[in-house]
Order: structure tokens, then C-alpha cells, then sequence
């Protein structure tokens, strides 16, 4: 683990990272995994001086292979961990379980015990390269800035014999590679949106089928969670999936 200060808003904020080094063909998953893997956890029982944690997921990657799509990252990742200490003058002492899976053909659950003392003297900007990396892919709630993807247009039919959401998003730098991922509350299955073309103006069309396993009944009206991921930027916002009719 590493571990490093950053200036927010005048505020010091302390982060940890729990790095991930992968061999070329295998991959790692997203807090969403998809349509199989096993997202990350960690428990910090037996911390000290640690009021509040929160793990952090920098922007995934989508992988298509057999059995179907699955979200996460490969060679490498760092997933930041924002800290509060009880008392700022005094050293967080970090006790880490760590759950993830990794996978090449076969996935394998990995449950690491770490520790690490992030100090309270650390200097503003001491902060390692990968954590500083890792936390600028991080995506940013409501981000307006000029490299964040947005979305244009979402168009919810939830009645009929094809029940489907249609996003446009918008992607600043190559819109090709802008990708969207969903999350439901309360751990419902969405599927994952499909690319379907080209969107009106600039923006890219994505095509979420809701006879693949959804169940409507539990996704009408709750809020649902997309991450949009482009070359330039990375962005996460909500929509409320609600009928057009």
C-alpha cells in the first residue's frame, strides 16, 4: 500500500492505495463487475485513529469475452482510499482485509492482509505518482469541466415488449472510445448499456436492453448511477429511469 496528502479546496485530504500489479492477460474488476468477477472490498477493523474510509474506483475498462461483458482493469491499479483521522495530529495506523478477484481463463479470489502508518506530518503534495494517477481517474460527480463526458439525452421505454433506455452521451477527445456503464441502487442488475451508432450531433448512442435479465419491476423509478468514461475525462451522474410515455 502507499499513501500520500493532496490540497482540495485549501483542505489537506489523506489518501491510501491498494495496488494491484497484473500479468499481461489477466484483469481485475470495477466495484460493478459486470456480467461476472468479483468486486473489490476492503474491511479496516482493528484500524486506529481512522474515523472514516472510502474507497475509491478510478475509470474501468470494458472486456468482452465469453461470458460477456465484464468491467474492471488489467496490467495495473491503484484504488485510492480516502481517509479521516479521529485526531489530525496523531498517525492513522491502517489494518487492511483485502478482497478482490483477478482472472485470466479461471478467476481467483486474492484476500491480502496489509498494514501501513500514514503519518500527520506528511507535506502537502507528498503524494506518490500512481496514487496521484489513480485519483485524477477517479470520476467526478456532476463534473462541468471541459474535458467531462456528459449525457445528452436519456429516453427510458419501460412499457411494451421491448422495454430498452437509449443514452447519448457526449465525449470530448476520441467520442469512439467513450464507454457508459450503469449501476442500480440496492444491487438490482441492470445490464450494461451496448454502443448502437451515432447520437444527435456529437454524441454516441448506447442502447440498454432491459429484456436481458432486468427486472422491471424493481428498477421502475430508482435512480440510476452512470459512470461515463471518454479519452479526455471521466464523469459520473444519475437519471431516474422513469417511462417517456
Amino acid at each position: 500500500m502507499i499513501a500520500g496528502r493532496i490540497e482540495g479546496s485549501g483542505v489537506p485530504r489523506i489518501y491510501a492505495g491498494l495496488e494491484i500489479e497484473l500479468d499481461d492477460g489477466w484483469k481485475t474488476y470495477w466495484r460493478n463487475p459486470g456480467s461476472s468477477g468479483v468486486p473489490p472490498r476492503i474491511e479496516l477493523e482493528g484500524s486506529e485513529n481512522l474515523a472514516k474510509a472510502e474507497l475509491l474506483f478510478p475509470a474501468p475498462l470494458r472486456f468482452k469475452d465469453r461470458d460477456g461483458d465484464t468491467i474492471g482493469y488489467k496490467t495495473s491499479v491503484v484504488l485510492p482510499v480516502a481517509l479521516t483521522a479521529k485526531d489530525p495530529s496523531k498517525p492513522i495506523v491502517l489494518k487492511v482485509a483485502a478482497e478482490f478477484g483477478i482472472c485470466r481463463e479461471v478467476c481467483i479470489p486474492v484476500q491480502p492482509a496489509l498494514s501501513l502508518i500514514v503519518p500527520p506530518d506528511m507535506p502537502p503534495e507528498s503524494i506518490d505518482s500512481r496514487l496521484a494517477s489513480a485519483l485524477s481517474r477517479v470520476p467526478l460527480v456532476d463534473a462541468s469541466g471541459p474535458n467531462a463526458p456528459r449525457l445528452s439525452r436519456v429516453t427510458t421505454r419501460l412499457a411494451g415488449d421491448k422495454p430498452e433506455v437509449v443514452i447519448e452521451a457526449v465525449f470530448p477527445g476520441d467520442a469512439d472510445r467513450g464507454d457508459v456503464f450503469l449501476e442500480a441502487p440496492d444491487g438490482i442488475w441492470i445490464p450494461l448499456p451496448q454502443a448502437a451508432g451515432q447520437g444527435e450531433g456529437t454524441a454516441r448512442r448506447f442502447v440498454v436492453d432491459l429484456t436481458d435479465g432486468a427486472d422491471l419491476s424493481d428498477l421502475k423509478g430508482r435512480s440510476i448511477r452512470a459512470t461515463l468514461v471518454g479519452s479526455a475525462g471521466q464523469s459520473e451522474l444519475r437519471f431516474d429511469l422513469v417511462d417517456a410515455n
